[in-house]
């Protein structure tokens, strides 16, 4: 049975689940989160999404990122996604909320109510090769200028959040 996503409104208040594949067909607000984990050196770790996945597969962005689920808490959440898809698992900090539309491939829109978190880590992940396809630790200044000289490489909501947030994201790690 495919993951279901709470359908909510625009003060994060759930109104409904929807299967995954749906609500991104239909552009659906949805609850979301990103989780930014950095190590001692302000390094922020990357994935590479596996080219198998749903949408965005191939391109770069934060951490993690997923759908908690009914009834699951937002760091409950961020951590298992971590777990799932890179192998550990952090203390996460609540960063902010904030809400995005963005079109992306294979006809998919998404529309997230997005909680931020952040944590710390400076081991080497092991990630799922069905998640994630490579990874990478980048220094923050680097990583600002790669995706203002070469946005096609990075995820929709990655350089939403880097483009309209960076500084409040900057503040967590």
């Amino acid at each position: 049975m495919e993951e279901q996503v709470v359908l909510v409104d625009r003060s994060d208040n759930p109104i409904g689940l929807m299967g995954k594949t749906e609500a991104h067909e239909k552009g659906l607000l949805h609850r979301a989160f990103s989780v930014f984990v950095v190590n001692d050196k302000g390094e922020v770790l990357l994935q590479k999404r596996a080219d198998s996945k749903y949408h965005s597969g191939g391109l770069w962005t934060n951490t993690c990122c997923s759908h908690p689920r009914d009834g699951e808490e937002i760091i409950e959440a961020g951590k298992r996604r971590l777990q799932e898809e890179m192998g550990f698992v952090v203390d996460l900090t609540y960063a902010y909320p904030f809400i995005y539309r963005a079109e992306l491939d294979k006809g998919m829109t998404e529309h997230e109510f997005d909680h931020v978190m952040t944590g710390v880590f400076n081991g080497e992940p092991v990630p799922n090769p069905e998640e994630v396809g490579d990874w990478k630790f980048m220094a923050w200044e680097d990583l600002v200028d790669d995706m203002k000289n070469n946005p096609e490489n990075y995820t929709a909501w990655f350089r939403i959040i880097m483009q309209e947030n960076a500084d409040e994201i900057k503040k967590y790690l």
